[in-house]
């Protein structure tokens, strides 16, 4: 089980680099889906990508059948109040990495079985029935936040190199190398998230679902900003060094 879950983190690796080769495309002017299932579609369409899907599938859902188990039986907790809350802090977080992985996992099999989702078109979809039932503008918000809140605490992460705590880093150049990788992968993948989040706060204000959408929402509405094809060029390449990451991840982290 150990080593299918590291192979979660390498099939993870796969498609953030895939992201991030796709925004790069975007940002030089080309088309493409830069989220997780225009990544999976694109590894559909090369030769035997349903076989590397049903990989990606195993090892995502393997991961994150691990962080199941990981929030049921938390471990070096001491007891106490204190030490209660921790625990319960530290099962909601694996339980929020479980939820990931397995739809994740889920995609990557729907993807394989000849689904062709589009992500953007399902987040538009929903933050417009959301936003027509009644409360569904705060729900809207306070959505958008979470997700904000996310990406400044990957931002956080990756500044604080606290993503260290987690892994059994070696010393020399190869821990200086995973550092340097996880520093800027994290910190590019909050950025991202960060865009997202304010992107539904704008569907908000404005009450058009139209604003609202994913990663790939995020690249465009990046495009129109002055220099927005330099910052989605190095959001991908960021993508691409948190996939770097993410294979070491997969020998280093602590499980």
């Amino acid at each position: 089980m150990r080593g299918l879950a590291r192979s979660g983190y390498v099939a993870n690796g796969v498609l953030h680099i895939l992201i991030g080769i796709i925004a790069l495309v975007i940002a030089s002017g080309g088309r493409g889906e830069g989220d997780q299932s225009g990544a999976l579609k694109a590894l559909a369409s090369a030769p035997f990508g349903f076989v590397a899907l049903w990989v990606l599938a195993i090892g995502l859902g393997a991961l994150g059948v691990w962080f199941v188990f990981d929030g049921i039986l938390p471990s070096n907790v001491r007891g106490g109040v204190d030490g209660a809350a921790r625990k319960w802090g530290r099962r909601v977080a694996a339980w929020g990495k479980a939820l990931v992985f397995l739809v994740l996992g889920v995609l990557a099999a729907a993807v394989a079985l000849g689904a062709r989702p589009n992500s953007e078109h399902a987040a538009e979809s929903a933050s417009r029935t959301t936003l027509s039932i009644p409360g569904g503008p705060v729900l809207l918000t306070v959505i958008g936040a979470a997700i904000a809140g996310g990406g400044v605490a990957f931002v956080v992460m990756g500044l604080r190199r606290s993503f260290r705590t987690q892994m059994s880093i070696p010393s020399g150049t190869a821990g200086t190398v995973v550092a340097a990788l996880g520093v800027v992968g994290f910190v590019c993948k909050g950025v991202a998230l960060g865009v997202v989040g304010v992107l539904l706060a704008i569907a908000v204000f404005t009450s058009d679902a139209k604003n609202a959408g994913g990663l790939d929402g995020a690249a465009t509405a990046t495009l129109t900003l002055p220099g927005g094809s330099w910052l989605v060029g190095g959001v991908g390449a960021g993508f691409i060094a948190y996939g770097l990451f993410c294979f070491l991840r997969a020998r280093f982290a602590r499980l």
